[in-house]
């Protein structure tokens, strides 16, 4: 079927796909550094800690900024639209013979990735890294040790700062989460404690002054992990409370929930309480196992909840999953075409119509047409999205990263 086809198609349901190719236009989503490097970063020689895993040696991993920034680059021309990148802490890049400790980062061990994103004509985001560091052992914000929990204080401050400069630099304002490993693997002895220390230490956090309008801070919580199997000291309760109280966003990842729930569901709670909210779309299998992002029905159901809920300016949308398994550049498109696919699906769904008939609770026509919806040619108005956008269709970018992983990555 042709575009023109399409189009009149869903013309037919009132849907102008012209519109809806323009309104994805204007949707940026954060990009994950770590895919490309398996969450290495470059301060530490160190092993992953704190509960995360990448699984698989898939050949061509990134071990230098200069491959890490190429990598990015060939991902981001398969990919249409413009976009954020997000970084880890541990992705500072040092001079010869210099180093810093997280709790004395400067914007300057960052000079070079603005240098990257007005290059490429992309705004940053930025996180804290509490994990893989010989102080992150078990707890970090929430540590008895008052020195410890001190040095990661300094550590997310200093993150602010950092967080600053990227919105300065680049005019656009600065994603900034905050996520802690902290947790037990057995049962706790004491549950509030923990939890009492966090809030200490996220109120000395705040207390800097920062400007709210050029970083956006955001708490992500985790229901458990490696290691933490028992007890999360940042559970979503606490964090959607502290994010309450403290006008701070919430951040929700879909791996980070019970596998029985769902954050297309807590989308609209979130919404009528928050101002803004944030996500880390991701594609959990059993638990947070942080796999790339499909066009199943979870990601289809958060992305119709933004949309129809006029909420395109209120999400933030991030994705973070890392498959050392296939081709990190090849994981980064696919997840990422899919979140703006789910999009597009979403704009193109009759959602007033379908709202109108759950209200006079005519549900047959309700899961009539939301079946009907589903083999609309999505594909024939994706596929002029990427035309318009310049860059190739779902039959072609495949062989381009093959030929970029023959030339560049199997050299590595």
């Amino acid at each position: 079927m042709s575009y023109t086809e399409a189009k009149n198609k869903y013309a037919a349901l009132g849907i102008d796909t012209d519109k809806a190719i323009e309104a994805l236009k204007n949707v940026a989503i954060s990009m994950h550094c770590w895919q490309g490097d398996d969450v290495i970063g470059f301060d530490t020689a160190g092993d992953l800690t704190g509960g995360i895993q990448a699984t698989g040696n898939y050949p061509g991993r990134a071990t230098t900024p200069e491959e890490l920034m190429a990598d990015i680059e060939k991902a981001l021309s398969l990919i249409p639209g413009s976009h954020k990148i997000n970084l880890h802490a541990c992705y500072a890049i040092f001079e010869e013979g210099e180093w810093a400790d997280r709790d004395a980062l400067e914007p300057k061990h960052f000079k070079k990735w603005v240098e990257f994103a007005k290059k490429n004509n992309v705004g940053l985001d930025f996180n804290p890294t509490c994990f893989s560091h010989p102080k992150a052992d078990g707890m970090t914000l929430s540590h008895p040790n008052k020195e410890i929990r001190d040095f990661w204080i300094k550590h997310c401050i200093a993150s602010i700062r950092i967080s600053e400069y990227f919105a300065e630099e680049l005019g656009r304002p600065t994603v900034m989460n905050i996520w802690i490993p902290d947790g037990l693997k057995d049962i706790p002895a004491d549950r509030l404690a923990p939890r009492a220390r966090l809030k200490d230490s996220l109120d000395k956090i705040f207390a800097t002054e920062y400007d709210k309008n050029k970083v956006i801070v955001t708490l992500e919580s985790k229901v458990f992990g490696i290691g933490v199997e028992s007890y999360t000291v940042g559970s979503s309760e606490f964090y959607i409370s502290y994010s309450s109280k403290n006008n701070i966003t919430p951040l929700m990842d879909n791996g980070h929930y019970h596998p029985t729930e769902f954050v297309s569901d807590k989308i609209s709670s979130m919404l009528l309480f928050n101002e803004k909210v944030a996500l880390h779309v991701s594609r959990p299998v059993r638990w947070d196992s942080d796999h790339v992002v499909l066009f199943d029905d979870e990601t289809r159901e958060i992305m119709k909840e933004i949309v129809r809920n006029d909420a395109l300016s209120r999400v933030l949308i991030a994705l973070d999953f890392f498959d050392a398994s296939i081709n990190r550049i090849a994981a980064w498109v696919i997840g990422m075409r899919n979140a703006q696919k789910a999009l597009l699906y979403a704009l193109l769904s009759p959602n007033a119509a379908l709202a109108k008939m759950q209200d006079e609770g005519d549900y047959t026509s309700l899961m009539a047409v939301q079946e009907q919806v589903k083999t609309y040619p999505l594909g024939d108005v994706w596929d002029e999205f990427c035309k318009q956008m310049g860059v190739p269709s779902d039959a072609e970018w495949l062989s381009i990263v093959r030929e970029y992983e023959k030339d560049v990555l199997l050299k590595r």
